[in-house]
């Protein structure tokens, strides 16, 4: 025997399921449609960045700087100058504020005299000694000539306590008359039977109208609709309050004055169907909870129309879900918009301009798809008029110029995407890939695949998150009993804002066909929904980074190649073919991996995967939605803020002492009852027709088995 065997030989490197890279020239995103719009949105102050910004103003009489509320409780301050690298604290108040779901830092108004008086208010939410939350209406001064507002100079004018903690309103200005308007939320009483939007005897819901001096308490001004009752500066009282100027309105978001003819605007943002623009009058009643929108609300009430005042536009949920009041154009850089009221959109980021006809009926026309997050408006002194980006950014209106009517190709065939001779294929340029934690879609089958340039890379976030380059193609195809039903193109285009588009397949399935603004059709006996393009955009949101599904603990699994037949790991199989910047820094195995939902893994860990990618697109910080949830698969139970905890909305589907997710109870968990329902209580309220059986019964079993929220 040879008495020195050669060693065994070292171990094979783990497969990869792609040897190189394909290359893409068909499947890239187009500049995005023109049509219509008129208006783009450029970075404003490209080297500044700010935490979840609220509102943007400059003092009267003073365009030298810009001050900005974070919802986090700090205003910071910088020099109006294009380059500016920097921003300064102007006020702190984050260990006052209570920033909790819709809560925060919500309001700046400046005193007319500021620059002589150092004078501002400022309304926000805090927690008072009892637990809960209660909105501020407080004055500061300046101590030092203006650079700061002095936090211990606060004096409280207003307290108002809120029954929960979202729909607060909050933001605040000096009207034309020097009188202070407030603008307050109904206090989330979607599901309240005191409807306290009509309750003149407390403050929620309304407008108020206060005079305020330098010193001193405020008074009422005597023409208000109340003057002359006692004050109700808690927030309630046993007579109608004096500080009301309007009420019935749900969650008055953003208003302002038109400076040339002193006309109130406001935004109110909706329930379930409905957003609408207000034209604020003294003694209106707007008619929430009655009505919502121009439509009855509340059947029960028998939805009464008499002495209620019709907002002057409404739109539906199939376009937009949460308005953002906005301002009547007074600036000189856009002219063809001088004397126009400008408005958006907080979800889909879209931006409209209103106009009425001879008849004073309005309208509203599509200007830009800003691809933001439009959480308010800003006027410059000058009029010019700026966006507020809920992700951290400032921008300014530019004319669009011209474009191309559309962009989008009529049939999938022409898009590049998949093969011309077989539109069932996909194009050789595309990469498939599948997530370990798959998204319910009506028990359809899904198909996945991913298109880059070809000199583009997919950079890692910090989060695990997949960041795609412009002219980047996510395509999912939908198969229903094994014929295909719909194909979803996601596309990054070429100025970095992501958009949808959906097509049909035909009976031959030959070819689909582009499906524009949504639709209802029988697939296979069953209803199936094809989403418009504002609902892609409501379920692709900004705080989780558009892209669904395509993240390091989604892709952490192995997927068997059609191009090669082999089974290797995604993550492995993209670095090893130079797509990820930088390349992975750690092996897969050391790598977070979310567990398939009905698979072998323990239960928690299961369920906490089931809804990280059923509802943390959305239920997460940043997100789009009213409550405080974060239902991430990394973050600990407690810390989701929904275990042991009541419902946020106000509405507890008639259930008595309802928790968003009671631990060994799922018939009082409103989360586990929410997925079970397919109304305007469903979760998730868009997207699906159908219940995820199967899905219900993971997290029903998953709460049944929590003795806590450890």
């Amino acid at each position: 025997p040879d008495p020195d065997p050669d060693p065994d030989p070292p171990p094979a490197d783990p497969p990869v399921g792609l040897d190189e890279r394909p290359a893409n020239a068909t499947c890239l995103a187009p500049p995005r449609p023109a049509g219509a719009l008129a208006l783009t949105v450029q970075r404003a102050f490209p080297a500044l960045s700010f935490q979840q910004p609220l509102f943007m103003l400059q003092a009267p009489g003073d365009d030298s700087r810009w001050y900005v509320l974070e919802k986090t409780g700090r205003v910071r301050s910088f020099d109006n100058q294009p380059g500016v690298a920097s921003s300064s604290v102007f006020l702190d108040l984050s260990g006052v504020v209570n920033a909790t779901s819709e809560g925060g830092l919500l309001g700046l108004a400046f005193a007319p005299d500021y620059a002589g008086s150092g004078i501002a208010y400022l309304s926000y939410t805090r927690t008072p000694p009892g637990g809960g939350m209660q909105s501020v209406i407080a004055r500061f001064r300046s101590t030092d000539g203006g650079l700061t507002l002095d936090p211990a100079s606060e004096e409280v004018l207003l307290t108002i306590d809120q029954p929960f903690n979202n729909h607060n309103g909050g933001g605040m200005m000096f009207g034309p008359d020097g009188y202070l308007y407030i603008a307050i939320g109904d206090g989330g009483s979607g599901g309240d039977p005191l409807n306290n939007a009509q309750t003149t005897t407390n403050l929620l819901g309304t407008f108020l109208r206060i005079a305020v001096a330098g010193t001193g308490d405020y008074t009422i001004p005597p023409d208000n609709p109340f003057a002359g009752n006692p004050r109700c500066d808690t927030g309630e009282g046993a007579a109608d309050c004096p500080e009301l100027f309007a009420w019935g309105l749900r969650n008055p978001w953003r208003f302002s004055f038109d400076r040339a003819t002193g006309n109130l605007w406001a935004g109110d943002v909706g329930q379930g169907a409905f957003e609408e623009i207000n034209l604020i009058e003294r003694g209106g009643n707007y008619g929430w909870r009655f009505r919502e929108g121009f439509a009855c609300y509340n059947p029960s009430t028998g939805c009464p129309s008499a002495g209620l005042t019709d907002p002057v536009l409404d739109y539906p949920h199939s376009e937009g879900r949460s308005v953002t009041g906005g301002y009547v154009y007074r600036g000189v850089e856009l002219p063809e918009f001088q004397g126009r009221y400008l408005f958006g959109d907080f979800v889909t980021g879209r931006l409209w301009v209103l106009d009425s006809d001879a008849g004073g009926d309005y309208a509203k026309t599509l200007l830009a798809e800003t691809g933001r997050s439009i959480s308010s408006f800003g006027e410059a002194e000058d009029g010019s008029l700026f966006i507020v980006d809920y992700g951290g950014g400032l921008y300014e209106l530019q004319p669009a110029g011209t474009g191309p009517a559309d962009t989008i190709p009529a049939s999938l065939s022409e898009t590049g995407c998949v093969d011309p001779a077989d539109p069932t294929r996909p194009a050789a340029g595309l990469i498939p890939y599948r997530p370990n934690a798959p998204f319910w879609s009506d028990g359809a089958a899904k198909d996945r695949w991913l298109a880059l340039p070809d000199t583009g890379t997919i950079a890692l976030e910090a989060d695990g998150d997949f960041g795609f380059p412009p002219g980047a193609v996510l395509m999912k195809s939908f198969r229903r009993d094994g014929r295909l039903v719909e194909t979803r193109l996601f596309m990054r285009h070429p100025d970095g804002i992501w958009a949808g588009y959906t097509y049909a397949w035909n009976e031959a399935q030959t070819d689909a066909t582009r499906v524009i603004g949504g639709a209802l059709a029988d697939v296979s006996g069953s209803p199936w929904l094809f989403p418009s393009e504002v609902e892609c955009m409501q379920c692709h949101t900004a705080a989780a980074g558009r892209s669904l599904g395509l993240e390091v603990a989604q892709l952490n699994g192995d997927l068997e190649y059609p191009q090669t037949g082999r089974s290797a790991n995604q993550l492995r199989t993209l670095d090893a073919i130079g797509l990820l910047a930088p390349p992975l820094a750690a092996d897969p195995a050391d790598l977070p991996a979310l567990p398939d939902p009905f698979g072998s893994a323990a239960l928690g860990l299961r369920a906490r995967a089931y809804l990280h990618t059923n509802c943390a697109g959305c239920h997460r910080p940043g997100g789009p939605t009213p409550s405080a949830m974060d239902l991430r698969y990394d973050v600990a139970l407690a810390a989701t803020g929904t275990c042991d905890l009541p419902g946020t909305t106000g509405s507890d589907l008639g259930l008595a002492d309802a928790r968003l997710l009671s631990p060994g109870d799922p018939g009082r968990s409103l989360l586990w009852l929410r997925m079970g329902r397919r109304d305007v209580h469903a979760m998730p309220p868009i997207g699906s027709l159908e219940v995820d059986e199967d899905g219900l019964a993971l997290i029903s079993a998953w709460i049944a088995g929590l003795d806590g929220c450890d």
